[in-house]
């Protein structure tokens, strides 16, 4: 997320912009080993939004009874892979950009913004969402986010 405050107030191509953009696709690069590697619940086989889990946690949670969860809960899951992406594609677009190849094509310098754009939006609805689910379960989940550590109280087969 400092990657992607600090592109926000950094714009135009300098070399704090490439940087910092590279920083934030080398984080992704890694968050997806650690997908593969890493403890039970970081691992996306733990938290990957199927269908089927998808769609039962979206009716409870319109019911206002969506069961909290140890790991990623579906939509968070969603959220998470849609940022991921939205990161890599960035970088992707942005390392093209100053290539010879795509040397000021103005339709990947749009795609670059719109997607940045989009990142900031999600970023922002993840944030929201992260109070809201915090307030709801009575959890801190952005220091969650961090450390990696929720309370382990058993809630249920969600967990």
């Amino acid at each position: 997320m400092l990657c992607v405050l600090a592109n926000l107030v950094n714009e135009g191509g300098s070399d704090w912009h490439r940087r910092a953009g590279y920083v934030a696709s080398a984080i992704v690069v890694l968050r997806c080993i650690w997908g593969v590697v890493g403890p039970r619940h970081a691992r996306f086989a733990d938290w990957w939004p199927t269908p089927a889990r998808l769609l039962p946690y979206l009716r409870a949670l319109l019911r206002g009874q969506a069961p909290r969860m140890l790991g990623h809960n579906p939509a968070g899951a969603v959220m998470m892979l849609v940022l991921l992406m939205l990161v890599m594609t960035l970088g992707l677009s942005g390392y093209m950009m100053g290539s010879d190849a795509f040397w000021g094509e103005e339709w990947l310098e749009e795609l670059h913004e719109g997607v940045a754009n989009t990142l900031i939006a999600a970023v922002s609805l993840h944030v929201l969402a992260a109070i809201i689910e915090s307030i709801r379960h009575r959890e801190n989940l952005p220091l969650a986010m961090i450390n990696g550590y929720k309370r382990a109280e058993p809630t249920g087969k969600s967990d």
